[in-house]
């Protein structure tokens, strides 16, 4: 799959662009919201985050739901993550998040078996690829996959993305769960509750060019791992 060709996209006014891309002001959004993370700035600033934050996002989840459909060959569908922060039960008191989280799944993203991933932040682009926190049934499917002759094979995955540069969350529990062989070549595998890669980009690759084919190349790169969790 190529991904490096710009194509025609209609944005949310109907007219048609080569490529579609957040306005720099977003990324000035995010970055002002991290030194003044309060109620007083962001209402001052209200408009903004509409503007160059909200909005885009919205005309970009159309436009990746699109294209993850004619690739992966299933309906998408988007989340678009609430920038108000639930400090109910956090230390951390600030009321905003200082990103833009978005994340595209087949189906239910509660239920779907993985899922791609996008974060706007403000001195990166992040892609992800898998699946943020395992339900019951799925923790239990993807254990005995581990354990088992799976295993291997994810390991070699994991292995070989990271040497391209994609980087991996540590491992949830500090031992093995009960029931599995602590000798298990892949014991470290066995203490995620969730897998997940990422990959880093500067944040021009989301302010410049095409936003939406520069996605789908580090999907591409990414999808061995989706591979795994859907089969």
């Amino acid at each position: 799959m190529d991904c490096t060709d710009a194509k025609l996209y209609s944005n949310a006014a109907g007219e048609t662009v080569k490529a579609f891309h957040f306005p720099p002001e977003a990324i000035e959004f995010l970055r002002g919201l991290k030194e003044n993370n309060n109620r007083e700035w962001f209402a001052a600033h209200r408009e903004n985050y509409i503007s160059f934050v909200k909005e885009p996002s919205e005309s970009f989840c159309r436009l990746m739901t699109n294209e993850l459909d004619e690739w992966m060959g299933r309906e998408f569908r988007s989340k678009i993550f609430r920038i108000y922060r639930d400090v109910r039960f956090s230390k951390d008191k600030t009321p905003y998040k200082t990103y833009q989280h978005i994340l595209f799944a087949a189906g239910d993203h509660r239920s779907a078996r993985s899922a791609w991933f996008f974060g706007l932040e403000p001195d990166r682009l992040v892609l992800g690829a898998g699946k943020l926190a395992f339900d019951r049934d799925g923790l239990l499917r993807y254990r005995e996959a581990v354990a088992g002759r799976r295993g291997a094979k994810l390991a070699k995955v994991l292995a070989n993305l990271q040497s391209q540069g994609a980087r991996m969350n540590g491992p949830a529990l500090k031992r093995v769960p009960n029931g599995y062989d602590k000798a298990n070549p892949h014991v470290d595998l066995l203490r995620h509750k969730g897998l997940a890669l990422w990959i880093d980009l500067d944040t021009d690759a989301a302010i410049k060019g095409d936003l939406v084919a520069t996605c789908l190349s580090g999907f591409e790169k990414l999808k061995p791992l989706i591979d795994w969790l859907e089969a």
